[in-house]
């Protein structure tokens, strides 16, 4: 069945410049066959309701690992995505993962190291606000290591995700997909709105004058990174209720293909009975 929005492995991507796509895959500002964001309110609540279901087999049948990874320029979602997407699961199984610039103990180990004992154990759901994905991103844009260490780090992380997922863990990896004159629009809401002031980050700013070397940056990924066994999803997040949507629907049809069951009793419980 195809896949809406998936990156195929080798796939071209352009996302700045004369050959921007447009189509309906790459468009930020695509919304699908819904018009407004009442329209989407019905099966969001649908999947909300199938996703709190299959978080309870999952963590029963204990198996498999579900890993969500969020990547993003800034104002892109990803916090958003966080609360409307899983809002109704139990949060006992799921665990959020915020990746900032690395501490002095993480810098004196391997770039994976802090990322591997980060995945979430079978049975849970664990998501990546940023990710590994940052040592080819960040470290690229600003020239933080030399062109010889980062160009490596694509077929490495491969490889650490066919490892993760042939030992148990699903990987969702999804770019939410925003404008440039979206990103200007919600950081001057930002400077505009006396509640969102405590959102405003004088780095954000610094890193949009970037934004061209970001996007070439983020192209090399979802080409070189998107496999068949973890690819990336680009998600249209100039609106956010349909970013929500279309990530549900993505997480909710992953875990039904799992052909997840609860497991059978470890007792006859015909044989039980309460005094």
């Amino acid at each position: 069945m195809e896949q809406p929005f998936i990156v195929k492995p080798g796939e071209s991507i352009s996302l700045i410049g004369e050959k921007k796509s447009r189509s309906s895959n790459h468009n930020p500002d695509n919304t699908g066959s819904y018009n407004k964001k009442d329209d989407t309110k019905k099966p969001l609540k649908k999947l909300h309701k199938e996703l709190l279901e299959l978080q309870e087999i999952l963590y029963a049948e204990n198996k498999h690992a579900l890993l969500i990874i969020l990547q993003g320029m800034d104002t892109c979602g990803k916090d958003g995505t966080i609360r409307k997407v899983m809002a109704g699961i139990n949060v006992q199984g799921c665990e959020v993962v915020n990746f900032k610039a690395p501490t002095v103990d993480e810098l004196s180990r391997d770039y994976l190291w802090r990322v591997h004992k980060s995945v979430p154990p079978k049975g849970k759901i664990g998501i990546f606000n940023r990710s590994h994905y940052e040592d080819v991103l960040v470290v690229r844009v600003h020239d933080l290591v030399p062109k010889s260490v980062w160009k490596k780090r694509y077929q490495q992380i491969n490889d650490f995700e066919r490892m993760l997922v042939e030992n148990g863990t699903v990987i969702l990896k999804f770019f939410l997909n925003i404008s440039k004159d979206e990103q200007k629009e919600r950081l001057e809401s930002r400077i505009n709105t006396p509640s969102k002031h405590w959102k405003v980050n004088e780095a954000d700013f610094h890193e949009r004058t970037y934004w061209d070397d970001y996007m070439q940056a983020y192209e090399v990924v979802l080409e070189k990174c998107s496999t068949e066994w973890a690819p990336w999803y680009i998600i249209p997040a100039n609106k956010k209720w349909y970013r929500d949507l279309v990530i549900t629907e993505r997480i909710v049809k992953t875990l039904q293909d799992l052909k997840m069951k609860f497991p059978e009793p470890n007792t006859d419980v015909s044989k039980l009975t309460i005094v």
